[in-house]
């Protein structure tokens, strides 16, 4: 009998070890819930079960939250191994803080990876802990040596969530702050990625490596975002090879014009003068690239040469749009407001649409009371 009642023992310990997990509803009612933020390429996730103020049974416990249900500090807990134990910072199972790329939390680096994510909760000052064991059923297998990381943050007051959420309050290009929210309390934590813009310049080195790199305009398009991370040597080489490369480069005005563009970031200006010369005269600088040109030169401040180029245009480009725009804008700049109601008013008979209508009306009048009108 003893022998049979053993046998039985393990068959059914064999089968309950074997078993796959059933569609239940979460311990608790605590539901499932996630929500990502991208921080340019570094993707910030947050896995978590979410408890409500009222419980399982209904009784509100608004003002009961903490302090009593999440107690302060980190109180031993008689089940499972942890003593000093953190909260799980949600409910069931770990919270879970998942990041594609280094990153600095509150100010500390913490590498790519997943993470339990865990909180000991204060009167004035909070704990947030990343330990290196995201696998666990909440904190009671806690263990303080898989610690990646401890920081600390100030709890604030927030609106009422009935649900214990975490939501990113604040974005940017190169940080964002999530923060759990539960009942009146928010605890904020502020993501940082200090090397941004290398990830970028990275991601696109290794997307030009491939048939992505034989087409011109993707060297270009690097090239400006060079440039506007301020990466003046980077926007060179990337545009030197949307000219020069062979079998990818190509020489039209837009190449040229962001090569120019990038040899005046790189402190070549006797450089980017000539370059900008043989693109304003490429064959392929048409009305509005030549245009473009013009309002760029005005808006650094150079009336002159940006009325030599409006005037290059009308030559080449006689009565197109929006070639009398240009001509106006030029000798409006230059104080030449006669020459430039005159263009204003042809202008003003060719505008393709009414934001361009309305646009050189305000500028007529203004020209009509002798004023500049850019």
């Amino acid at each position: 009998m003893r022998r049979t009642f053993i046998a039985l023992a393990m068959v059914l310990a064999s089968v309950s070890a074997g078993a796959q997990a059933i569609s239940t509803p979460p311990n608790g009612d605590n539901q499932r819930s996630s929500v990502t933020q991208h921080i340019g390429l570094v993707k910030v996730t947050v896995d978590y079960n979410s408890p409500d103020v009222h419980g399982p049974d209904g009784a509100d416990r608004r003002g009961k939250i903490w302090g009593t249900l999440v107690p302060y500090g980190a109180p031993d807990d008689p089940f499972g191994t942890c003593t000093e134990c953190p909260w799980r910072a949600g409910a069931n199972e770990n919270t879970v803080f998942t990041v594609s790329h280094d990153v600095k939390v509150e100010g500390q680096p913490l590498p790519a990876g997943a993470y339990g994510l865990h909180m000991i909760p204060g009167q004035e000052d909070w704990t947030v802990v990343f330990s290196k064991n995201s696998a666990s059923w909440g904190s009671y297998y806690y263990d303080a040596k898989e610690d990646a990381l401890r920081v600390k943050v100030k709890p604030s007051k927030a609106e009422y969530n009935e649900w214990l959420t975490y939501e990113f309050i604040d974005r940017r290009p190169d940080k964002a702050t999530v923060a759990l929210k539960w009942e009146d309390l928010q605890v904020p934590l502020t993501i940082t990625v200090d090397n941004a813009t290398d990830l970028h310049l990275a991601a696109i080195r290794n997307d030009l490596r491939g048939a992505k790199g034989f087409s011109w305009n993707n060297w270009v398009t690097a090239a400006q975002y060079a440039l506007q991370a301020k990466r003046p040597n980077d926007a060179l080489e990337f545009a030197d090879v949307a000219v020069n490369r062979q079998f990818v480069g190509q020489e039209n005005f837009q190449t040229l014009n962001t090569l120019a563009a990038a040899q005046d970031a790189a402190g070549k200006t006797a450089d980017a003068a000539a370059t900008r010369e043989r693109a304003i005269n490429h064959r392929t600088a048409g009305p509005f690239e030549i245009h473009a040109y013009g309002r760029q030169l005005l808006n650094q401040g150079k009336k002159e040469d940006a009325l030599r180029v409006w005037e290059l245009n009308a030559k080449r480009n006689p009565n197109q749009w929006p070639v009398h725009v240009g001509l106006s804008r030029g000798y409006s700049a230059a104080g030449r407001y006669k020459d430039a109601l005159k263009h204003a008013k042809l202008a003003l008979a060719q505008a393709p649409d009414e934001v361009n209508k309305t646009a050189l009306a305000a500028g007529i009048k203004k020209l009509e009371a002798g004023q500049d009108w850019n």
